[in-house]
């Protein structure tokens, strides 16, 4: 019964994937997690570093980042999870991520040897699996949180990610990331929001 049914779920997924070509040749994968992409290293990054106390950890479970933890105002505020650099080639309009939140507002954070301003941009998240769309053009630079007046976002230079939690509120998080892509432009057409459930899924099967 355990097999018919993985078939099955494998059925779908190809249908599902076949109707999804043209959102997915859009992108660029940059990590999905499973190893083939998937070779981007991460590191926690906590506001302990300036005396907070909010907690925070990241593991890779069956091809999903899991990001958890518990921000604390009182201090920093904040926690995070920042990759090792590595050369990206970002380029297009923005960056999509395959992720389910839990309803609290989260940062992608971009970084450059280059340059030691950061460029931060907010998205929401609303608890369930969606597409969130990113675009370069929402990056503000940031110095050690505080908003600069420049210099711009340029993509092809940045060679770190980051995924931040610092929305001034008091209590745990939980963000499962399922993929991060470069894309050329905004998505018109989003991928299914069950796509990334049913491929969660698989992966338990």
């Amino acid at each position: 019964m355990q097999s018919l049914q993985s078939r099955l779920y494998v059925c779908i997924a190809l249908i599902a994937s076949f109707w999804c070509t043209s959102v997915v040749g859009a992108c660029k994968v940059l990590t999905d997690f499973d190893g083939d992409t998937g070779d981007i290293r991460w590191r926690t990054v906590n506001d302990g570093v300036m005396g907070g106390r909010s907690r925070g950890d990241h593991r890779v479970t069956n091809g999903v980042l899991v990001f958890r933890g518990a921000t604390n105002t009182k201090g920093g505020g904040f926690s995070s999870i920042r990759s090792v650099r590595q050369r990206l080639n970002l380029a297009g309009e923005g960056l999509t991520l395959r992720l389910r939140g839990d309803g609290r507002t989260y940062t992608f954070r971009l970084s450059s040897r280059t340059q030691r301003a950061t460029w931060w941009a907010d998205f929401s998240t609303s608890g369930e699996w969606e597409t969130v769309f990113v675009p370069f053009s929402d990056f503000s630079p940031r110095w050690r949180g505080m908003r600069l007046n420049g210099p711009d976002l340029r993509p092809e230079l940045a060679d770190g990610l980051g995924l931040m939690i610092y929305d001034k509120r008091d209590g745990p998080f939980a963000l499962d990331v399922d993929s991060i892509s470069n894309c050329a432009g905004k998505l018109d057409t989003p991928r299914p929001d069950w796509l990334a459930a049913l491929r969660t899924r698989l992966r338990y099967t």
